[in-house]
């Protein structure tokens, strides 16, 4: 139970910096249709534009290692995130000086005095140094280590003399040994470390059809958990999704090359980490399919208020990606139907795959439309992955439909009508959101910390059995996961703006 709250508690670190990306995604591909030379001139000023944008845009993609040092130093800090962060940049910058230094003292230096022709060295040019190439997963484990070592000596303090030397400057003090040392063992140790890495790509790939299968069952039956996250993330945007050296550049995670490819043209053939994009295909088309299946087995007085429910609920998800509001309305209630319906989203991935299908659908039909339609159909194919994605969405409305009749299924719209007076007079009681929230979780001298991710506000409380979920519900809520002193509330899109109003009825300037 311990290692699945830490593994919780790094997902919602995660987010932070993942938070970023889809928007820097989308700019990039939609820029990258202003220097397509086939559609715009060279000497426009719109190819000037989109080029000088996306150089700007690209900075971001290829430091993420950086960006999650910061966010995940951040995020798992449980005191003093600023001072956390602060220490994580400097602590950045010391590694890969002491990196480059060692390389330097034992000769170990790869010739090159470019990313291309270092490419294949197992080095790379980081803020002008050249040093291992860690990609991603170099932010990640001195993120980490920063917020572990931070936590537990921030809070001392010296006296006299020494009083400068506390709090977060010990934790500096702490870490430059350590960040010397774990710079000298990965110029030996991350060779190894990368021929592990690509084993587990070579054993997704020796799979086929089965690893796509595998990895897109995943991620959709883990989100209640929601250590999906941990599926998904290192396939995008580390190399366990694929190394490719694009216009000179070396390219990490399945998402950075896609967009890599198609920002060049001509454009030729994608890469087949493309296989590890298309977990939005039930973003798009599977809730829909189910969602027709819960109003057609819904009770006949229900239908029309599980209309007004779904509707808002499919559009977001259609359209930009977000699921679990809606998902969240059956995970518990037909845990056999969610695990159906992970299987079915798990086999239609692999029939796009089996049809040589090299689109980017990681969210909604937003996305979709921006990053697919400049490369073209003939080199992504998705004209296919629309016609697999209908075919999804007819099967989750049948066996969805069959399922929940045969099987009796309790989803929503076959509960009996819930009278809903004492839900008016809560809200009557609670005009103000955050007051709600509040009260739900259980007061305010329960709550400990707050956070939110896409879709969930992640709150740690000092007393579970204080949590009154109607009230959580009645805010807005479609469901309530209770683990240990953590509680994940659902809300969909608005999370951020019950997340304000939480944080100005606690009194917490952030």
């Amino acid at each position: 139970m311990i290692g699945v709250k830490k593994l919780q508690d790094f997902s919602k670190a995660m987010i932070g910096p993942v938070l970023y990306l889809p928007a820097i995604g989308l700019l990039i591909a939609l820029f990258s249709m202003t220097t397509n030379r086939l559609w715009v001139d060279e000497s426009s000023g719109l190819y000037l534009v989109g080029k000088f944008v996306s150089s700007m845009l690209w900075a971001l993609m290829n430091q993420l290692g950086f960006l999650f040092c910061l966010g995940l130093a951040s995020g798992l800090a449980k005191t003093r995130k600023a001072e956390a962060t602060f220490v994580a940049a400097m602590t950045w910058l010391i590694y890969l000086a002491a990196n480059n230094s060692w390389l330097t003292l034992t000769h170990r230096l790869a010739t090159g005095a470019t990313n291309a022709q270092l490419y294949g060295s197992g080095q790379t040019f980081i803020f002008g140094f050249q040093v291992i190439d860690m990609g991603v997963f170099l932010g990640i484990i001195l993120g980490c280590a920063v917020a572990f070592v931070h936590n537990r000596v921030v809070g001392i303090e010296f006296r006299g003399a020494l009083s400068i030397y506390g709090n977060s400057k010990l934790v500096l003090l702490v870490m430059l040994p350590l960040v010397g040392l774990f710079a000298i063992a990965t110029v030996y140790l991350w060779p190894m470390v990368e021929l592990g890495i690509s084993a587990l790509t070579g054993f997704m790939k020796s799979f086929g059809a089965i690893g796509v299968f595998l990895y897109g069952f995943l991620n959709r039956f883990l989100i209640p958990t929601g250590l999906h996250h941990l599926i998904w993330s290192p396939f995008v945007f580390t190399s366990i999704g694929g190394q490719l050296l694009v216009d000179g550049q070396t390219v990490m995670g399945a998402k950075p090359i896609f967009l890599a490819e198609i920002a060049r043209h001509p454009i030729g053939a994608l890469s087949d980490s493309a296989r590890f994009l298309t977990y939005g295909m039930v973003k798009i088309f599977g809730t829909a399919g189910m969602a027709l299946a819960f109003y057609r087995t819904a009770k006949p007085e229900n239908k029309q208020r599980l209309k007004v429910t779904l509707i808002p609920l499919i559009v977001t998800s259609v359209l930009v990606g977000i699921t679990e509001p809606f998902e969240f309305l059956f995970i518990f209630t037909a845990p056999l139907l969610w695990l159906i319906y992970s299987l079915l989203d798990g086999f239609f991935q692999m029939l796009a795959w089996l049809l040589h299908v090299r689109v980017c659908a990681t969210n909604g039909l937003i996305d979709f439309v921006v990053y697919n339609l400049p490369a073209g159909a003939s080199v992504t194919r998705w004209p296919l992955f629309v016609a697999v994605g209908l075919l999804e969405t007819a099967t989750m409305y049948l066996v969805g439909t069959f399922c929940i009749t045969r099987l009796r299924l309790l989803t929503p719209g076959r509960e009996t009508a819930a009278d809903d007076e004492h839900s008016q007079q809560a809200n009557r009681e609670h005009r103000d959101k955050g007051a709600l929230v509040i009260a739900g979780l259980g007061g305010k001298e329960n709550v400990c910390a707050v956070g939110n991710c896409f879709t969930r506000l992640r709150v740690d409380v000092r007393d579970p059995a204080l949590i009154q979920q109607t009230l959580l519900k009645e805010s807005g809520g479609s469901s309530v996961l209770i683990k240990g002193n953590h509680v994940q509330v659902i809300y969909g899109l608005g999370v951020n703006k019950i997340r304000t109003a939480v944080n100005a009825s606690l009194g917490v300037i952030e």
